[in-house]
């Protein structure tokens, strides 16, 4: 068993690194399946490692990634064995396509990297003897609740939108939480990943820790605006010809509701 904080992290980029290597068969399983599983066998070694240290609160995060985890892989699964997928499952074959091992391998050791320290709140939390606080206990526990916030806003926007192109597959959803931003979905991973970094707020004692939480947020958030970028350029080659296509685009926001930002096709020196 590790006896420190530090001693933990190859461990853990051991398993990242091992669960990620599914990408090595099919390239998406890199951003796909192996994010997914990467999470839960992280968290679940952390839980192991650390297991004396474990809160009620830190528990409930820990339990909140695992089921975030959970749910994501199997909507995933799912997704992919449906016929109505298969079109999309082509595109993003040919997205994420080539077999050039040398990229292969850089992708496998930088989304093995992020994901350890996506997941490093919850490590940097249990890896110290716990202390209640009014202040720590108001930290986690606002963390917790947005977390469960975004979990929920998550699911709900992937199955609205699974039920809306079962019955629509060549229609662009707009009911639902659709109707209020165009990618409910990643503003609630977004709010799930930030809320996780603010759980571990009270925990983040030495630089090497502060760098790791904030490169693995940061990381977050470039993934999920690169990816709202990404969709809105697959949508405007689909529907872009549809004037009722145009309007929804004018008028609901592409991320974050209530805040007039439209589209993300301008912004090219980060994102391409």
């Amino acid at each position: 068993m590790p006896n420190s904080i530090l001693s933990t992290l190859p461990i853990l980029l051991g398993l990242s690194l091992l669960v990620t290597s599914m990408g090595f068969w099919r390239k998406v399983y890199f951003v796909s399946v192996g994010y997914t599983l990467t999470v839960i066998t992280v968290i679940l070694a952390v839980m192991i490692f650390f297991w004396k240290n474990i809160s009620w609160l830190t528990l409930l995060q820990c339990a909140t990634l695992i089921f975030w985890g959970m749910r994501l892989g199997i909507f995933i699964v799912k997704r992919e064995m449906n016929p109505n997928f298969n079109k999309e499952r082509e595109r993003i074959d040919r997205e994420y396509g080539g077999n050039n091992l040398l990229e292969k391998f850089i992708i496998w050791i930088i989304v093995s990297l992020v994901y350890v320290m996506m997941v490093s709140p919850s490590l940097f939390s249990l890896g110290s003897p716990y202390r209640p606080t009014v202040s720590t206990s108001i930290l986690q526990g606002f963390g917790l609740l947005g977390m469960i916030a975004g979990l929920i806003l998550e699911g709900t926007a992937d199955r609205q939108k699974s039920a809306f192109k079962a019955k629509n597959p060549n229609s662009f959803c707009n009911t639902g939480l659709y109707r209020w931003v165009r990618c409910p979905n990643y503003l609630g991973e977004i709010i799930f990943w930030v809320c996780n970094w603010i759980m571990g707020l009270a925990f983040y004692k030495t630089p090497i820790e502060w760098i790791v939480s904030l490169i693995g947020l940061a990381s977050i958030l470039f993934v999920m605006i690169s990816s709202t970028r990404r969709l809105e350029s697959t949508q405007i080659g689909r529907y872009g010809s549809l004037p009722e296509f145009q309007q929804y685009t004018q008028v609901v926001p592409i991320l974050f509701p209530y805040i007039p930002l439209y589209t993300l096709q301008n912004i090219k020196i980060l994102f391409g």
